[in-house]
């Protein structure tokens, strides 16, 4: 690994979006940091790592072509590797190991700043890429890979609110609703839209999460507060902290069945 005057560091992942967030709060956290390419899938971030020799990859675990776990293999001993990950149950016991670095999505800003900390003190000791990182990148492989391996469910929605883009967690969204030509994503304090369809939407997202009650209706489980039955003795479901009475199609009926 070289070494320069200004620490450098290439972005790796297939999210325009989450490319720019974490350019963004780099620049906050670690203004002296140049970054020298963002690339949108595991090849491109090693043959862009290969040309630039960057002192640091940030490399999303989840992408096209070849993933993250594939591309830091291909760049042991290179340069120093942070993955971005939305897999937090699966993926921090491998990094807790210390050979690399992880932030969840959407980075956090005050994670980034302790992961930059980390950075500048392996980089102000002189301290070489590890190149011994099989070990853990096989642990992390089987966790994330392989048989029994999790689904890659959304954790995240990137949604219109007026004329800006926000990122959404799962954890915030009490329910989706198919509207016209758009799908509302409501949560406790605002809504917005995306244009992908429900039967997508039910698709991605994690099952034990969200539940379909009705063909344009996505509720969060934890989130219920109540499911009772108007004068017809359909099923309408009441979200906490939002007042709409969402209503229950009859082929879901068997959601509820001791209503």
């Amino acid at each position: 690994m070289s070494h320069k005057a200004a620490p450098t560091a290439v972005i790796a992942d297939d999210e325009r979006l989450m490319r720019e967030q974490i350019v963004s709060r780099l620049k906050d956290a670690w203004p002296e940091l140049v970054i020298v390419g963002e690339a949108t899938n595991g090849l491109e971030a090693v043959a862009m790592a290969r040309a630039q020799e960057p002192d640091i990859v940030f490399l999303d675990i989840r992408m096209p072509e070849l993933d993250g776990i594939g591309a830091a293999r291909a760049l042991l001993g290179q340069c120093h590797v942070v993955f971005v990950t939305a897999y937090d149950q699966y993926a921090i016991t491998a990094f807790e190991q210390g050979a690399v670095d992880y932030l969840l999505k959407p980075a956090d800003p005050e994670r980034l700043k302790l992961t930059c900390q980390r950075l500048q003190e392996r980089l102000a000791k002189n301290e070489e890429a590890p190149n011994d990182m099989d070990v853990l990148l096989d642990q992390l492989s089987r966790r994330l890979g392989g048989e029994g391996k999790p689904r890659d469910y959304l954790r995240w929605i990137q949604a219109s609110v007026g004329s800006s883009i926000r990122m959404i967690s799962t954890r915030e969204i009490l329910f989706f609703r198919a509207e016209d030509k758009y799908t509302r994503v409501q949560t406790e304090g605002f809504e917005a839209l995306i244009r992908k369809p429900i039967k997508e939407l039910a698709d991605e997202l994690d099952p034990d999460e969200f539940w379909q009650i009705h063909r344009a209706i996505l509720v969060r489980v934890d989130a219920i507060d109540q499911v009772s039955r108007d004068f017809r003795g359909q099923q309408i479901v009441q979200m906490k902290g939002n007042n709409e009475k969402l209503e229950v199609s009859r082929s879901f009926n068997n959601l509820f069945k001791q209503m």
